[in-house]
């Protein structure tokens, strides 16, 4: 079963038509999604022009049977810590957001699709990786 967590550039990526990424949510049984994902999204869409439809793409893509979102709860949180601490240590901090996603996919097991290259910088989790086109 292959169960992942995407990341906000990696939707993004997604809905612009990006192959690799693209195939990569397809073939996914399960694919989940943050608080922290939705509340960039929805700020981006509050930004721009076309925030019914988008908030209409995100809802349909919400709605699909394989489609989860993650909690954040105190696990979460230590898992949080633990990134934090171990980018600290190596001198390579990424955004506060990513590290909530991360923590996310280390808690549950998830694989992290994304565009962001810092996300590699994290060795708790396993990312797939896709340059932007």
């Amino acid at each position: 079963m292959t169960r992942v967590l995407l990341d906000t550039s990696a939707y993004v990526a997604f809905l612009r038509g990006h192959p690799d990424v693209v195939a990569a949510v397809r073939c996914c049984d399960e694919i989940h999604v943050t608080p922290v994902v939705l509340g960039e999204l929805l700020a981006g869409f509050r930004r721009g022009a076309h925030r019914r439809k988008n908030e209409e793409e995100l809802r349909l893509f919400l709605s699909s049977s394989r489609v989860r979102v993650s909690v954040i709860d105190r696990q979460t949180a230590d898992r949080y810590a633990s990134i934090v601490e171990h980018l600290w240590r190596r001198g390579r901090p990424i955004p506060t957001n990513d590290v909530w996603i991360a923590a996310t996919a280390m808690q549950h097991g998830l694989r992290v699709l994304t565009t962001d290259k810092h996300f590699c910088d994290v060795e708790e989790v396993i990312v797939d990786y896709f340059e932007s086109r």
